[in-house]
This record gives structure tokens, C-alpha cells and sequence, in this order.
């Protein structure tokens, strides 16, 4: 499997490389932080409400003290959609001061 020259592609080619099926429904996990905890709940409760993002975990990162938020989206993660999913929440998460700090995939 090709995978484009970003940092995107290099992630899912590490995932398919330990045996990972990429062609196959997976959790994705999209991390956002918050430098202010209202800020964080508020992208809670907007992301909560939105079908494809309904999972969603807050916590304090002990060692910077940024509030970070998991949000887990199940998905096929192709290139196209991680980026698009990626930009999407980050669009939400921007208008409450937030900003997007990766992704992973927890292989069962």
C-alpha cells in the first residue's frame, strides 16, 4: 500500500507496517488541547453533539498543564478522510481556542 510523503502518510505506514488493516473500520484517535478548561468543555459539548465525533474524554496533561481532549472517531482511515476529519475538528476546536495536536490508532 502507497502512502503521500507527509506526516500523515508516514503515520498510517508505520500502523500498516505492524500489521494494522487500514482497510478496515478502525478508532481513531484526534488529540485537541486547550490552555483553558472552560474552553476544552465548551469543544466538549459541541463535538458531543455531532454524529461523528460522539466520544470524547478531557483531561490535564500533568506535565505541561494543557487541558487536552481525546475525541475518537471510528472510521476507515484512508489518507483523504484522516486529513479532512482532522481539519474538521480542528475547525471546531479553533473557534473555542483550541488546537489540534495529532491523531493515533490503539490496535486491538
Amino acid at each position: 500500500m502507497q502512502f503521500p510523503n507527509d506526516d500523515n502518510g508516514q503515520l498510517l505506514s508505520e500502523i500498516a507496517a505492524e500489521g494494522v488493516d487500514l482497510t478496515q473500520m478502525q478508532k481513531i484517535d484526534f488529540y485537541i488541547l486547550f490552555e483553558q478548561k472552560d474552553n476544552a468543555e465548551r469543544f466538549v459539548e459541541a463535538i458531543g453533539k455531532d454524529e461523528l465525533a460522539p466520544q470524547t474524554k478531557l483531561g490535564k496533561c500533568p506535565d505541561t498543564g494543557v487541558w487536552e481532549v481525546l475525541t475518537t472517531v471510528t472510521m476507515v482511515p484512508t489518507h483523504e478522510l484522516l486529513g479532512q476529519t482532522e481539519q474538521y475538528i480542528e475547525s471546531i476546536a479553533n473557534a473555542h481556542e483550541g488546537y489540534g495536536d495529532g491523531w493515533g490508532l490503539m490496535a486491538e
